[in-house]
């Protein structure tokens, strides 16, 4: 009876070097597109988070048939003050200076609704807005006093680098959150400059 037996062989120190040095080399041409990618995608993490909450702000103030109040604040605490550029948010009836950290509720003041800390996936973030509170009525528009004006809250990661623009293309893909008078909110990113765009601001 005649069997036949494989040699067996492992890998070789010099294919596992050269293993090394093909993934060092990816490693290394991978490596800063995944850190603008990580940037850039803490700018939509903060935009998107904000979006929702003026959208929820919106449809609370409808639901309810009240003034209903976003605003920016510089934390969630008991210390927090409204701020436009404040990276967290507090959804509420009153005004919740120095009370942001109280429980949701319909009957203790500031009577809020919904909150969301800066600190969830928005390190580096810079949050500029036109104004703070965004109050939406029970139309879920804004009020007419003072006169309304579309109200644009920009986010940028100046960590990143500078932001994209229409002449210059590589950099952050910084995002603008835009409130129309008519209480409508979309995000838009302000290197797109043609108007037939949807993502035009």
């Amino acid at each position: 009876m005649l069997i036949l037996r494989h040699s067996q062989r492992g890998v070789s120190l010099i294919e596992v070097a050269i293993g090394l040095v093909v993934t060092a080399i990816l490693l290394a041409t991978a490596l800063p597109n995944f850190s603008a990618w990580l940037q850039n995608s803490k700018i939509r993490t903060t935009a998107e988070a904000i979006l929702n909450g003026l959208q929820m702000a919106r449809a609370e103030a409808v639901r309810r048939n009240t003034l209903v109040r976003f605003q920016l604040t510089d934390a969630i605490s008991a210390s927090c003050a409204v701020n436009t550029t404040g990276t967290s948010w507090v959804i509420s009836l009153d005004d919740p200076t120095g009370a942001c950290n109280t429980a949701a509720s319909d009957t203790v003041a500031p009577r809020i609704i919904q909150t969301r800390s800066g600190e969830e996936g928005s390190s580096n973030v810079v949050v500029a807005a036109g104004q703070s509170p965004i109050t939406f009525n029970g139309t879920g528009r804004q009020p007419t006093s003072p006169a309304p004006a579309n109200i644009t809250i920009a986010v940028t990661n100046p960590t990143g680098g500078a932001c994209a623009t229409a002449t210059a293309t590589s950099g952050m893909r910084c995002l603008n959150v835009v409130v129309s008078t008519g209480g409508q909110v979309r995000m838009c990113d302000p290197a797109v400059v043609v108007t037939t765009d949807p993502r035009a601001c």
